[in-house]
């Protein structure tokens, strides 16, 4: 049980460091590149099933994707019931 919530938290931070880089834009010849592609390619099979059913939130003419904050919760939330 204690690797399992300990992969989770991980998991957690992965997520919060996505949102995190998606405020800042990327240029190619950035060295955050692969690192951005890396969480992207953790994130990516767990996010794109939840905005496919979660629609962006629309706040004038910006849109707020809030799958990743679902997630963290989801997660906080089954590790509280695991650990």
């Amino acid at each position: 049980m204690g690797l399992l919530c300990w992969l989770i938290g991980v998991y957690m931070i992965v997520v919060l460091a996505r949102i995190v880089l998606s405020w800042f834009p990327i240029s190619y010849d950035s060295p955050m590149v692969p690192v951005a592609r890396g969480l992207s390619a953790a994130t990516d099979p767990v996010l794109e099933p939840m905005r496919r059913a979660i629609p962006p939130v629309r706040l004038g003419a910006m849109a707020m994707d809030l799958s990743p904050l679902i997630l963290i919760l989801g997660l906080s939330i089954l590790r509280n019931i695991i650990c």
